[in-house]
C-alpha cells in the first residue's frame, strides 16, 4: 500500500501541498462566482447570536483603555523596538492603512472591519511590519477582550498616537464590527503579482472602483507612478487615487502633510534581505512575515518600504517641520541604501537633520519621497502647503478633520456614532438626514396613497430605485433623507426620471397634507402595492426624515448611481464584467443572500420591473406570483442569443419565438447554483413559499438604512 493511500487526510482538503488537486474554480476559471454572496454566513463567527459590538463598547472603561495605549506608546519592546522610543508613527501608519483601503466606487475596503488582519491585506506590500503593529496591541485587546473589536482598536490607536505626540484629533466613534475571515471576493485587481499594473487604460484612466494605483499598495507608490520620480506625474496620481478616498486637495495636502510630520521610512539595505509576507512564511514564524536578515533586523537595520528616513527633524512631535523643510529647501532625487528613489534636502543645515532612530547621538539627512515633492510642485498642491505652513493652526485643525475622515468614513451616517468622542458638529459627508415624523396614522397615510391612482409597479419601483441605493460596504444610500428627488439621483437614467417626477408631485402632496416624510410615504406606498400584489401584511417602521438639497454633496452621491442594477435590468453600457456579474456584486452590497436575491429577482419581474420586455413572462402584474421561474424554466423551450444582452426563447415544436431574456434572466437557469434555488420556487408547492421569502425579503432592504432598528 503506498503512503498517500494510506493517508488519513483527504487529498485537495488543503491549499499547500503538492496533491491539492484542482478546485471547480481551477477547472471552470469562468464560473459565475457567488462567493461573495455567501460571506454573510455566520458560521466562522466565534460570538453567540445575540453578541452585540456596540452594546459591549458602551460597557468599556473608555479613559482606561486609551491611557493604556498612551502607556504603550512609550513601552519600547526588545523584539520590535520602537523608533525613537515611541510607537506613535508606527501605529498611525498601521491606522492609516486600515482605513485608507476605503475607496468611493463600490463603498469598499476601510477600518470598518479589521480586514487588516486577513489575507490579502495583512501581507501586501504596502503594509510590511504592520503585523508587528497588531502584535504590539495583543495585551492591551486580551485585557479588554470583547468590550472593544479589532476594527475600533486599531482605529482608535491612530488617534492615541496622535494625541500622545502633540496633535489634535477631531474625534472617534466605536461600534465597527470585526469579520472572521478574508474578504477574498472584493476586486482589489486584475494583476497576479505584488506592484504589478494591469489598471490603467487610455490617459492614464484608472480601473473602475479601484482606488489604488498598483496591486498591494494602499493608495500611490511614493516612489512616483510604477516607480519613476516624477512629481508632476505622482501629484496626478495622487489627486485621482485621494479622490477616489473622498478626498479633496485641501484634505489631501492636509492628510500628507500631517501624517509625515511624524515617523520614518525603512530602507536599511536591499529588500533581497526580507523574507516572505506573513500569508507565505512558515510555520514557525507565528504569523509574522517579512523576517530581515540584514544586520539585527530592527532599529536602524529595519527594511519596510525600502524608502529610508525621516521627514522631519523631531519626527515624534506635533509641528510645522514638515513644511519648513519642504518649502525652504531645493530638493535633489537620489537613492536609499535600498535603492529606492528618495529626494534630500541640498546643503541641510546641521538643525535640519534628524536624529538617528536608535541613537539620537548620530545625526541624519531628512528626506522626502516624490509622493511629498509633488505637494510642491504641483501648483494646486503648492498653493494649499504655502497656506497651511503661514496658518499652522489651521493646518492642525485641517488634518485633524482630514484623519477624523479618512477613520470614519466607511461606518456611514452619524447617528450610527457611539462613545464619549462623539464630534457635535454635523458634516456633509456625513450625509446627515433631518429627523422624520413617527407618531401618526399610518391607515390613513395608507389610504390617500391608495386614492392616488398611482399603479402599483410605479409605487414599488420608486420604493425599490429609494430604497437599493444603499451599500453594507459603507452604510451609504437608502431611502432615508429621500434623496431620490434630488440632485443628482432624480436624474439618473435608471430611475426613469419622467416617472419619478409624476410619482414624487404626488408623494409630496401627501406629505404637505399629512406631515409625514416623503422619505416615510416611498416606502410605505411601495409596501402598500406589495400588500395588494400578495395579500400579506408588511410591518412598517415610521421615522424617516428628509434631507435638503444643502444637506446633499452632489458629487459624494454621484458614486452611488447604479451603472448596473440586474433586478431592473438595467445596464447602462457593456463592461468588461459580465452584466450577471455586476448583479452579485449589487445584490452583496445589499447585504444579501444567494437566496433573497433570487426570490426578490423573480418577484420583481413577476409585476413588470424591467427596462423593456425582457424577462417580462407574466400576462399581469397585478399578481405577486413565480411564473418567472416557471417560465425560465420551461422544458418546451429552448434559448439562443438575438443581441447584446439579449436571448430569446423559442418553442421547441413550432420553432416561434415566445419571450425575451438578459443575461441576468437566464443565468438563473445556467449556473446550478442559481437554478437549484429557482427551481425550489418554480415548484407547484411553492406559490405561498414565493410570495412569504419575497416579503421578506423586499422589507429587509426597505430598512436596510433603518440603523435605529438594529442598534
Amino acid at each position: 500500500m503506498s503512503d498517500i493511500s494510506k493517508c488519513p487526510v483527504m487529498h485537495g482538503s488543503t491549499t499547500n501541498g503538492k496533491d491539492r488537486g484542482k478546485t471547480n474554480l481551477d477547472w471552470w476559471p469562468n464560473q459565475l462566482n457567488l462567493n461573495i454572496l455567501h460571506q454573510h454566513d455566520q458560521k466562522t463567527n466565534p460570538m453567540p447570536e445575540d453578541f452585540n459590538y456596540r452594546e459591549e463598547f458602551k460597557k468599556l472603561d473608555y479613559q482606561a483603555l486609551k491611557k493604556d495605549l498612551t502607556d504603550l506608546m512609550t513601552d519600547s519592546q526588545d523584539w520590535w523596538p520602537a523608533d525613537y522610543g515611541h510607537y506613535g508613527p508606527f501605529f498611525i501608519r498601521m491606522t492609516w492603512h486600515a482605513a485608507g483601503t476605503y475607496r468611493t466606487g463600490d463603498g469598499r475596503g476601510g477600518g470598518g472591519t479589521s480586514s487588516q488582519r486577513f489575507a490579502p491585506t495583512n501581507s501586501w506590500p504596502d503594509n510590511v511590519n504592520l503585523d508587528k503593529a497588531r502584535r504590539l496591541l495583543w495585551p492591551i485587546k486580551q485585557k479588554y477582550g470583547n468590550k472593544i473589536s479589532w476594527a475600533d482598536l486599531v482605529i482608535l490607536t491612530g488617534n492615541v498616537a496622535i494625541e500622545s505626540m502633540g496633535g489634535k484629533t477631531f474625534g472617534f466613534s466605536g461600534g465597527r464590527e470585526d469579520i472572521w475571515s478574508p474578504e477574498e471576493d472584493i476586486y482589489w485587481g486584475k494583476e497576479k503579482e505584488w506592484l504589478a499594473n494591469e489598471r490603467y487604460t487610455g490617459d492614464r484612466e484608472l480601473e473602475y472602483p479601484l482606488a489604488a494605483v498598483q496591486m498591494g499598495l494602499i493608495y500611490v507608490n511614493p516612489q512616483g507612478p510604477d516607480g519613476n520620480p516624477d512629481p508632476l506625474a505622482s501629484a496626478r496620481d495622487i489627486r485621482e487615487t485621494f479622490g477616489r478616498m473622498a478626498m479633496n486637495d485641501y484634505e489631501t495636502v492636509a492628510l500628507t502633510a500631517g501624517g509625515h510630520t511624524f515617523g520614518k521610512s525603512h530602507g536599511a539595505a536591499s529588500e533581497d534581505y526580507k523574507g516572505p509576507e506573513p500569508e507565505g512564511a512558515q510555520i514557525e514564524e507565528m504569523g509574522f512575515g517579512w523576517t530581515s536578515k540584514f544586520g539585527s533586523g530592527i532599529g536602524r537595520d529595519t527594511i519596510s518600504s525600502g524608502i529610508e528616513g525621516a521627514w522631519t527633524t523631531n519626527p515624534i512631535q506635533w509641528d510645522n517641520g514638515y513644511f519648513d523643510l519642504l518649502l525652504n529647501y531645493e530638493w535633489e532625487l537620489t537613492k536609499s541604501p535600498a535603492g529606492a528613489h528618495i529626494w534630500h534636502a541640498v546643503n541641510a543645515k546641521e538643525e535640519h537633520l534628524a536624529p538617528e532612530v536608535d541613537d539620537p547621538s548620530i545625526k541624519v539627512p531628512t528626506m522626502m519621497t516624490t509622493a511629498d515633492m509633488a505637494m510642491k510642485v504641483d501648483p494646486e498642491y503648492r498653493k494649499v502647503s504655502e497656506h497651511f505652513h503661514k496658518n499652522p493652526e489651521e493646518f492642525q485643525d485641517a488634518f485633524a478633520r482630514a484623519w477624523f475622515k479618512l477613520l470614519h468614513r466607511d461606518m456611514g451616517p452619524s447617528t450610527r456614532y457611539i462613545g464619549p468622542e462623539i464630534p457635535q458638529e454635523e458634516l456633509i459627508w456625513q450625509d446627515p438626514v433631518k429627523p422624520g415624523k413617527s407618531d401618526y396614522n399610518i391607515e390613513d397615510v395608507k389610504k390617500k396613497i391608495t386614492d392616488s391612482n398611482l399603479t402599483n409597479q410605479e409605487m414599488i419601483e420608486t420604493a425599490w430605485a429609494s430604497a437599493s441605493t444603499f451599500r453594507k460596504s459603507d452604510n451609504r444610500g437608502g431611502a432615508n433623507g429621500a434623496r431620490i428627488r434630488l440632485e443628482p439621483q432624480k436624474n439618473w437614467e435608471v430611475n426613469k426620471p419622467d416617472q419619478l417626477s409624476k410619482v414624487i408631485k404626488v408623494y409630496e402632496t401627501i406629505s404637505s397634507d399629512t406631515g409625514v416624510s416623503v422619505a416615510d410615504i416611498i416606502i410605505l406606498a411601495g409596501n402598500v402595492a406589495v400588500e395588494k400584489i400578495s395579500g400579506l401584511s408588511i410591518a412598517f417602521n415610521p421615522g424617516r426624515g428628509d434631507s435638503t438639497q444643502d444637506q446633499t454633496d452632489i458629487e459624494s452621491f454621484a458614486v452611488l448611481e447604479p451603472q448596473a442594477d440586474g433586478f431592473r435590468n438595467y445596464l447602462k453600457k457593456n463592461f468588461l464584467v459580465s452584466a450577471e456579474e455586476l448583479m452579485i456584486d449589487r445584490a452583496q452590497l445589499l447585504n444579501l443572500t444567494a437566496s433573497e436575491m433570487t426570490v426578490l429577482y423573480g418577484g420583481l419581474r413577476s409585476i413588470g420591473i424591467s427596462v423593456d420586455d425582457r424577462g417580462i413572462f407574466t400576462s399581469t402584474s397585478e399578481k405577486l406570483t413565480n411564473e418567472f421561474f416557471v417560465k425560465l424554466l420551461d422544458m418546451d423551450v429552448k434559448w439562443e442569443p438575438n443581441g447584446s444582452n439579449s436571448y430569446q426563447a423559442l418553442d421547441r415544436k413550432t420553432n416561434t419565438k415566445v419571450r425575451r431574456a438578459s443575461r441576468t434572466d437566464i443565468v438563473f437557469g445556467s449556473n446550478s447554483q442559481l437554478r437549484a434555488l429557482a427551481e425550489v420556487y418554480a415548484q407547484d408547492d411553492s406559490s405561498q413559499k414565493f410570495k412569504n421569502d419575497f416579503v421578506k425579503a423586499w422589507n429587509k432592504v426597505m430598512n436596510l438604512d433603518r440603523f435605529d432598528l438594529v442598534q
